[in-house]
């Protein structure tokens, strides 16, 4: 894949493919009134970790093969293509912290599933409140990363460099003179 070669307009669409994909896996995500911790949500932790892991890889991949050639070829990359390096790189950490809430999330789902074969009372119910709870928090978390995640690359697309500034050419004699009445 030959990254550096991509045109500005390129390098937007990439960043805004990636938010596309991330937003993806954070849709797929039960939202807090659809949490019932069943296998089917075992299911889609099993698949939304797997599309992240995918994504953080390509992140991380994409910034490394990004970074080692601007490092061979410094003169050929442009503003556009450092930008871009850097929102992938800036993207990892909230695609990590929604990535490590997703494996905080299956625990949780272990721990619900495990109370399951405990004898009913009120210990239980304690552990069952507060498993359930964290599984709750940690959805909700790994949404929230990967909507920041998102938010941040979709802003890095949509950044413009400011125009080059042009000194304006001094003005004539006969545009500064006024007209005599």
């Amino acid at each position: 894949m030959q990254s550096l070669s991509l045109s500005a307009p390129d390098e937007r669409m990439l960043l805004h493919d990636v938010a596309d994909r991330l937003n993806t896996v954070a849709d797929q995500l039960p939202l807090t009134d659809q949490i019932r911790p069943d296998p089917a949500l075992s299911e889609i932790l099993d698949d939304e970790v797997r599309h992240l892991a995918r994504l953080l890889g390509y992140l991380v991949g994409e910034h490394a093969f990004r970074h080692r050639a601007a490092a061979r070829s410094p003169t050929q990359v442009t503003a556009a293509q450092r930008r871009t390096s850097l929102a992938l790189a800036r993207a990892a950490e909230p695609s990590a912290a929604a990535l490590a809430a997703l494996g905080a999330a299956v625990h949780h789902l272990g721990q619900l599933a495990d109370l399951t074969h405990q004898a009913p009372g009120p210990a239980r119910t304690q552990a069952h409140t507060s498993a359930y709870q964290g599984l709750v928090d940690r959805l909700g978390e790994s949404r929230t990363c990967l909507a920041r995640a998102a938010k941040q690359l979709r802003a890095a697309a949509d950044t413009r460099p400011a125009p080059p500034v042009t000194a304006l050419p001094p003005p004539t004699a006969t545009a500064t003179s006024s007209p005599s009445r």
